[in-house]
């Protein structure tokens, strides 16, 4: 592949990057502190692929003919193997641009049989809710604090919960992914909802969901997952960022 190409694919790159970090879609895929490194990257790659354009045009290409006269089979097969290596570069700029991969959702959840729970157990002690009549909290923490609270403290607590809608067989779930640093090693964390008719709702589908736990129902025979009683629930559209962390 020339020169010329390969500094094109890295601009290509490098403005993936910087549309991922600056238009939120990066949410997607990774957590939302690592922005910065992603516009520190995208950045370096856009003036490397400029350095390397101006200082080909200064030096009017010459030198590079040179690489492109090999008689050899050997050395002409390795020279057509690094050009295909290099076009699957524009793989991922393709998915970029042109596909946008949605963020991970209740097929996710569904191919794993833990709850993030399992593995978050505090040994110290929770903070103490605020007196609030409905008491917002994320899954994960609502998760944590009914299998691991020994305390009670969400007993005939009434809470909010925002995630979107898993079904499993019978059994319907509000759910959401847990990430330490990327869509990669996303953990599901769910909860499951009784006390309302829930088949209006689709999979996938997001909603607010406010209620109160079951006691003691967040245990190892049912992995960590506690049972939700539903007072009600409404449909919202996703947040900008889909993932907990």
């Amino acid at each position: 592949m020339r020169r010329e190409t390969q500094n094109v694919l890295l601009v290509l790159l490098g403005g993936a990057l910087l549309k991922l970090a600056l238009t939120g879609t990066y949410l997607r895929y990774v957590k939302a502190s690592l922005q910065p490194w992603l516009v520190v990257t995208g950045v370096v790659m856009v003036v490397l692929a400029a350095v390397a354009i101006v200082r080909d045009l200064r030096a009017g290409g010459r030198g590079h003919e040179g690489d492109q006269h090999g008689h050899d089979q050997h050395g002409h097969d390795q020279h057509e193997h690094a050009a295909r290596s290099t076009w699957m570069l524009l793989l991922p700029v393709l998915a970029v641009f042109l596909i946008s991969p949605p963020a991970l959702g209740s097929d996710t959840v569904n191919r794993s049989d833990r709850n993030a729970a399992q593995e978050s157990k505090v040994a110290s002690g929770f903070a103490p809710l605020p007196d609030d009549e409905v008491i917002p909290l994320t899954i994960t923490e609502f998760v944590t604090r009914t299998a691991w609270d020994d305390s009670g403290s969400l007993d005939d607590r009434t809470v909010k919960l925002t995630g979107f809608v898993v079904r499993k067989g019978d059994d319907v779930y509000v759910a959401r992914l847990a990430i330490s640093c990327c869509a990669a090693d996303a953990s599901p964390v769910k909860v499951l909802m009784t006390g309302l008719d829930f088949s209006p709702l689709p999979d996938d589908q997001w909603i607010e969901a406010t209620g109160r736990v079951v006691p003691g129902s967040a245990t190892k025979e049912t992995a960590y997952v506690p049972t939700f009683t539903v007072s009600g629930v409404t449909p919202i559209t996703p947040p900008e960022d889909t993932y907990e962390s």
